[in-house]
């Protein structure tokens, strides 16, 4: 295995995330790595002029966002305070086209994100990024599996 020197984690702001996040401060610690997380802000409620009946699951989404939001910030707080440092990158946009972006501009010799079932409403909310990331990104890519419990409605 080669030794990595720029460890990008993508946060999709979900509660699932957190191992994610874990792993790219483990692998970090191990190799002495430069470690940053990329938070993608994309809102597929976002559709003015649309004369959608979705208003409540974009509150919805708008809660789980935030909720995952904090959780985040508070283990990078708890990082940075035993003295790790990490780079917060917030970029708003594609999903897929911004990491690969992010990875390139940084210079990423590993991105660690969550491999998650991909169905229908998961492709509305970030599209099939995980297939296309792989075909795409010039770096090591490790995929952390933590499948998502069902939703409750």
């Amino acid at each position: 295995m080669e030794d990595f020197k720029r460890i990008l984690v993508v946060s999709r702001m979900t509660k699932h995330c957190r191992e994610a996040v874990h792993y790219g401060i483990s692998l970090a610690r191990k190799y002495n790595a430069e470690l940053s997380i990329l938070h993608v802000i994309h809102n597929p409620f976002g559709l003015e002029g649309w004369n959608l009946p979705i208003v409540s699951l974009e509150q919805d989404f708008k809660k789980l966002f935030d909720e995952a939001k904090s959780d985040l910030d508070r283990i990078i707080r708890e990082e940075k305070a035993k003295g790790f440092p990490i780079k917060e990158l917030i970029k708003n946009g594609d999903p897929t086209e911004e990491i690969i972006k992010t990875v390139k501009e940084e210079k990423i010799d590993l991105l660690v994100l969550l491999a998650h079932e991909e169905w229908r409403l998961e492709h509305f909310l970030f599209g099939r990024s995980n297939e296309e990331l792989v075909r795409r990104l010039p770096c090591t890519v490790m995929f952390v599996k933590n499948e998502p419990k069902p939703v409750r409605w």
